[in-house]
């Protein structure tokens, strides 16, 4: 896909907008030889991670500890300290982040050069032991700042302000306290903070499901999937909407961040959805709500799916599997959705000449598809994660020689590989802020505490718990990237949903899904501003009507924490059947309750009875599901005896 698309005459540019509503994407582009050397690192730092996923992951510190030595290193080159920074050093480095960078690296491998020693001291540590600690939590504390924003840092500096001042903790949240010494102790000289599970996540197969989507998008494969999109619906009824949604699901299905996503097709589908009719703002949110999406959408979803895999104890694939349907039902939405306001405003499709064959498409393209069957094959089949996601990319590499269009040679491969390295620098620096949060919560037992403090405030009502634990993360979802989003959340809200009898795993979705969904809620909606960055649109009414049409997202975690049958986690097959059925047909009637149309436009009480007629059919048992089904069909009736009438009189 072209860099620049036209749009009214004005020409999009993917990377300013990318800078504008992405700090991952604000970064420095150095000349001459430190553009060379920086090359190199990121380079090596995908060459590390793939060699050691296909012959043999290093002890799990010492994995952790290269893996952030290269992070923190390519951070301090390429991430400047603020906006006015980037402005002015766009393609300089400032001598002190040379040093930073240095440093990075430094107290990372220091861990390494000592590791016998310390393991022998454990629970001993020397001064410089703590000072090179102390260095650790402040560089990592300024590198998570200056890639994903304050927020974050801010959230695990309270905590660590809360570890050292715990006897002076009002009521439930007080404890007995650490001295400096013993938290930065527990923070850096082992496996329960900065180095715990969410950085060893990162350090395997999030690094290489991130390669491997730079790897595929280095052959072509977005391009693929916008014209695939295309050729299946571009001449329905309001086609670029449903092509975006469409796209969008594929993209984002091994992309994992909602910016890039709608940034990624978005600068194709939004022009196209505006020169058929749609409202710029609705184009813009229609691609912020398909393009968040793709991180509850397996195969791949987002980072976070695979540290919930970790935190549960259980493979990845099990995950995808239950989040499929929830996700599918979410899209099936988005896109009933977009057809519904088509019909309102009357928006046709485009016409079959302006579309590519489908057949064509696949002719010269569809071997790209390969690697990701292959992925889900080995998945399935039981393989772990590191190893499907090596064959993968080894997959990905051969098969992109079949066709010269598609063919990797040694430049776009190191390409590919560098921009593996620089798009899993947001996943490392959060995962390593984020293991600081967790460290402290064992270290002080907090989320223990906040669990029960949930269920109290609740009084023991799951839907309460629910209802507070979706405002928590999406409060959240201000500032955090979803992955330390879901990382806080389910260390300190998920308990509290399993005490009251939520299955586990659905718990943990229901987190992950209002982690995800954040990204599209005003005030702060990025992926939504990035939308109507692209279609020249008001950024909070495209944030508004990017919620309105993800409004499945908002539902569906509800019915699977309320009976996990929706993810196949129990009941038969019959009750699932009819749970997935009737939880779409009653996201269906709540998107035609907000949208204002199902077969013709509905009136105010039609609207009221459609929202009943939802929130019966959402709720699991056959009772609500019957009044359902009968409110759903009393407004269909009224809508085609209106219709009947319109067409008699139009005749007479």
């Amino acid at each position: 896909m072209a860099k620049d698309v036209k749009c009214e005459n004005k020409e999009i540019d993917v990377q300013k907008l990318m800078e504008q509503y992405d700090s991952e994407s604000r970064i420095r582009k150095p000349l001459g030889l430190m553009a060379i050397i920086i090359s190199i690192i990121a380079i090596s730092f995908s060459v590390f991670q793939f060699y050691t996923a296909g012959f043999g992951l290093l002890l799990g510190l010492k994995q952790r500890a290269v893996h952030l030595a290269f992070a923190l290193s390519l951070i301090f080159l390429i991430y400047p300290r603020s906006k006015k920074e980037f402005l002015k050093y766009k393609t300089k480095i400032p001598f002190y982040d040379l040093v930073l960078s240095i440093l990075g690296a430094g107290v990372c491998l220091y861990l390494i050069i000592f590791y016998n020693d310390m393991v022998v001291r454990s629970g001993l540590p020397t001064n410089l032991d703590l000072i090179m600690g102390g260095i650790a939590i402040l560089l990592v504390l300024e590198a998570t700042r200056r890639i994903t924003g304050s927020a974050l840092p801010i959230v695990a500096i309270i905590f660590l302000i809360f570890s050292y001042f715990g006897q002076i903790m009002p009521g439930f949240f007080a404890h007995r306290g650490y001295s400096l010494g013993r938290i930065i102790e527990h923070l850096y000289t082992g496996t329960e903070g900065i180095f715990g599970i969410p950085l060893g996540v990162s350090a395997s197969f999030v690094f290489l499901f991130i390669l491997f989507g730079a790897v595929l998008s280095k052959t072509g494969m977005s391009k693929f999937f916008i014209d695939v999109a295309m050729a299946i619906a571009g001449h329905t009824t309001g086609g670029p909407a449903k092509v975006a949604v469409i796209a969008s699901g594929f993209f984002g299905s091994i992309s994992g961040s909602s910016v890039a996503n709608v940034v990624g097709t978005g600068t194709f589908t939004i022009p196209l959805m505006k020169s058929i009719g749609y409202r710029k703002d609705f184009a813009g949110a229609v691609e912020a709500a398909a393009s968040t999406g793709g991180q509850i959408m397996p195969p791949v979803m987002g980072a976070a799916a695979f540290i919930m895999a970790e935190f549960l104890g259980i493979p990845y694939i099990k995950i995808a599997i239950a989040a499929a349907i929830p996700a599918i039902i979410y899209y099936i939405a988005v896109g009933t959705m977009v057809h519904l306001e088509a019909c309102k405003y009357g928006l046709k499709g485009l016409s079959k000449e302006q579309l590519p064959k489908l057949g064509k498409v696949l002719k010269q393209r569809g071997h790209l598809i390969i690697p990701i069957i292959g992925l889900v094959y080995l998945l399935v089949r039981g393989y772990s994660p590191l190893f499907s996601a090596f064959w993968a990319i080894v997959m990905c590499l051969v098969i992109s020689m079949v066709r010269p269009d598609t063919r990797l040679n040694i430049k776009k491969l190191g390409e590919a590989f560098e921009d593996g390295a620089k798009m899993a620098l947001g996943v490392a620096a959060a995962c390593a802020c984020a293991g600081m949060v967790v460290g402290a919560t064992t270290l002080t037992g907090l989320g223990l505490k906040i669990a029960n403090g949930l269920v109290i405030l609740g009084h023991g009502n799951l839907m309460l718990t629910l209802f507070f634990t979706m405002i928590a993360s999406l409060i959240l979802g201000m500032g955090l990237p979803t992955t330390a989003k879901y990382i806080v959340l389910s260390i300190m809200a998920a308990p509290a949903l399993i005490d009251l009898g939520v299955h586990p795993m659905a718990a943990h979705l229901f987190v992950l899904y209002f982690g995800v969904i954040a990204d599209l809620t005003p005030p702060v909606a990025l992926a939504a501003y990035a939308g109507a960055g692209i279609s020249g649109g008001n950024a909070m009414k495209t944030g508004f009507i990017a919620t309105r049409l993800a409004v499945a997202g908002f539902a569906v975690p509800y019915v699977f924490c309320l009976d996990s049958g929706l993810m196949f986690l129990g009941g038969s097959i019959g009750h699932n059947l009819i749970l997935i059925v009737t939880t779409l047909v009653g996201v269906l009637a709540l998107g035609a309750a907000t949208s204002g149309y199902l077969l013709d436009h509905t009136k105010i009480y039609e609207r009221v009875i459609l929202l009943i007629s939802a929130l019966a059919l959402i709720k699991p048992g056959l009772l609500t599901d019957g009044i359902g089904i009968v409110l759903l069909v009393v407004v269909i009736i009224l809508q085609k005896l209106r219709m009947l009438s319109k067409a008699k009189a139009k005749l007479a």
